[in-house]
C-alpha cells in the first residue's frame, strides 16, 4: 500500500505545483479572498458572507511567510509588488494536494480494494476544476480536505471497539467537519450525512440506547460544534480589533467593541457583548446571503454542472505583440465528469430497484447517493448567483461513484480490474492535458484550437 501512497503523493505534488505562483496577478475571486485575507493582517474589520476559517488560515500563513498587508487585490489581472502572494496561496494548493490522499483512504473504509482506492485518488489528480480552485486564493479546497476528512475519521471510529480510540477519532470527526462548516456554510451538508447515519443507529436500537448514549452524542453532535464554531470567531474577533469597511454592516454595539470606531466617546452606545457579536455577525452573514442579487456572465444553473456546462473565466493576459494569449479557466476534466454522473446514475437506478448488488452494498450505496445529493440539492432553493464550483463536492462523490461500479462489476477479477482502470486512466489523462493549457495559464498562439469552431461556445 505504501507504494500506492507514494505515487499519489507525488503526482499531486507534480500537478498542484507546477507552474506554482504563476501568474503573479489577481486571478477571479482573489480579489475578495485575497483582500480579506490581508485585513487579518492590518487588524481592520471586514465583513464576508462566509464564516472566517479559510481567510484565518491563509492570512496566518502570509503573515508568517511577512505577506505585504498592503498588497493590492482591486482588480484582476493586478500584478503583485513582491513574492508575499505565493505565502497566501500556498495553504489552498496544499490542501488541494492532500485531498487524493484522503479520498484514498475514505475509499479503503468503505471496503474498496486498493487498486480500486488508488484509482479513485488518482481520478482526483486529474481532475482539471479542482486543481483550478486550489491553485489561488480560494476556500474551497478547504471545504473539501476538512469535509471529507471529517467523514474519513468519522468511518473510521465506526470500527473502534476500544471506548479512547473511538473517542479519539470521533472527536476528530466532529472538529473536521465543523472546520468544513467554519469554512463555508455548505459544509452542514458533511455534518448531516454523519447525523443521519447516526439516526439511523438510534432508530435501529432506541430501546438499548440508555440516558449516557444521549448525552454522549448531545455533547458530539451539539456541543463540541458549537464550541469549535464559537472559538473560531473569537479568533477571527481577536485579529480584527480596528474599524474597517465591514464597519457598515454592524450595529453601533458590535462597532463600539472596535478600536478607532465613530462611537468610541458617545457614552450612549454600549459595547457589545463577544457572545452577542458572535450571534449578530451570523444573522447579518445569513441575511445578506439571502438578498444577493448580483448576475454574472459565468454563472450556472445546479442542474448544468454534471454536464459541465458553464466553466468561468478566471484570468487572460494578452501578450505586448499581440501574438499570444494566456488564458485560465475553471473547466472541469469532461470525461470525468460524465462518466461519473453516469456511475452515480448507475448507483441510482440499482438502488431504486433494489437488486442483489444493492443489498449486498446497502451501506456505500447509501453512503454515495445520499452524499452526492445532500450537497447538490440544496442549490435548488438557492436563489443567490451560483457557479461551477458549488459542485465540488457532489463531483468528488461521484467520481468514488464511479470506481465504485468498476470495483463492483470486475469483482473477483484482478486482472480485468486493473485494464479497465488503466483504460480510464489513459482517457483522463488526455482529456486532462487536453484542458491543461487553460487549467495552467499557458500561452497559445491567437489561432489556437481552443478558438475553433467545435470548441463548445458555453465553455468560452
Amino acid at each position: 500500500m505504501k507504494y500506492y501512497i507514494f505515487a499519489l503523493v507525488m503526482l499531486s505534488i507534480f500537478t498542484h505545483f507546477l507552474f506554482w505562483g504563476y501568474p503573479n496577478q489577481v486571478v477571479f475571486d482573489e480579489v475578495h479572498f485575497g483582500a480579506f485575507s490581508s485585513s487579518y493582517l492590518t487588524g481592520e474589520y471586514f465583513f464576508d458572507i462566509h464564516p472566517p476559517l479559510g481567510k484565518i488560515l491563509i492570512s496566518s500563513f502570509g503573515r508568517l511567510g511577512q505577506a505585504n498587508p498592503s498588497t493590492t487585490f482591486s482588480t484582476i489581472g493586478n500584478s503583485f509588488d513582491n513574492m508575499g502572494y505565493l505565502w497566501l496561496r500556498f495553504l489552498p494548493n496544499l490542501a488541494g494536494m492532500l485531498l487524493p490522499l484522503v479520498i484514498f483512504f475514505l475509499c479503503l473504509r468503505l471496503g474498496f480494494s486498493k487498486v480500486a482506492s488508488f484509482f479513485a485518488g488518482l481520478f482526483l489528480i486529474l481532475e482539471n476544476s479542482l486543481l483550478v480552485q486550489s491553485r489561488f486564493i480560494l476556500l474551497d479546497s478547504f471545504l473539501l480536505l476538512f469535509g471529507f476528512s471529517g467523514l474519513l475519521f468519522y468511518l473510521v471510529s465506526r470500527k473502534q471497539f476500544v471506548p479512547k480510540k473511538k473517542f479519539t477519532w470521533l472527536f476528530l470527526s466532529v472538529v473536521f467537519l465543523t472546520f468544513s462548516i467554519a469554512i463555508k456554510w455548505t459544509g452542514l451538508a458533511y455534518l448531516g450525512l454523519v447525523l443521519l447515519i447516526e439516526f439511523i443507529d438510534w432508530f435501529k436500537n432506541y430501546k438499548q440506547w440508555r440516558l449516557f448514549a444521549y448525552f454522549y452524542r448531545f455533547l458530539f453532535f451539539v456541543f463540541i460544534p458549537f464550541f469549535v464554531y464559537f472559538s473560531i470567531f473569537s479568533i477571527h474577533f481577536y485579529l480584527l480589533d480596528k474599524t474597517g469597511p465591514g464597519n457598515a454592516f454592524m450595529t453601533p454595539a458590535f462597532q463600539k467593541t472596535l478600536i478607532g470606531n465613530p462611537y468610541e466617546n458617545d457614552e450612549s452606545v454600549e459595547p457589545e457583548a463577544e457572545i452577542l457579536k458572535f450571534v449578530e455577525l451570523n444573522m447579518v452573514m445569513y441575511g445578506s446571503n439571502q438578498h444577493l442579487t448580483a448576475t454574472h456572465p459565468y454563472s450556472s444553473c445546479w442542474y448544468t454542472w454534471p454536464f459541465l456546462w458553464r466553466p468561468i473565466f478566471y484570468w487572460n493576459q494578452t501578450s505586448d505583440d499581440k501574438s499570444t494569449e494566456a488564458k485560465i479557466y475553471l473547466l472541469g476534466n469532461p470525461l470525468i465528469y460524465w462518466l461519473s454522473f453516469e456511475a452515480f446514475l448507475v448507483l441510482l437506478m440499482t438502488a431504486l430497484v433494489r437488486s442483489i448488488d444493492y443489498k449486498k452494498n446497502r451501506k456505500i450505496f447509501l453512503f454515495l447517493i445520499v452524499g452526492y445529493l445532500a450537497n447538490l440539492l440544496p442549490y435548488i432553493f438557492v436563489s443567490r448567483v451560483l457557479f461551477l464550483y458549488h459542485y465540488f463536492a457532489s463531483l468528488v462523490f461521484a467520481i468514488i461513484s464511479l470506481v465504485f461500479v468498476v470495483d463492483k462489476i470486475t469483482d473477483q477479477k484482478i486482472r480485468l480490474k486493473k485494464i479497465v482502470f488503466i483504460c480510464l486512466t489513459l482517457l483522463f489523462l488526455l482529456s486532462f492535458l487536453f484542458i491543461a493549457p487553460l487549467t495552467y495559464g499557458i500561452p497559445l498562439s491567437e489561432g489556437n484550437w481552443y478558438q475553433a469552431d467545435w470548441w463548445p461556445q458555453n465553455w468560452r
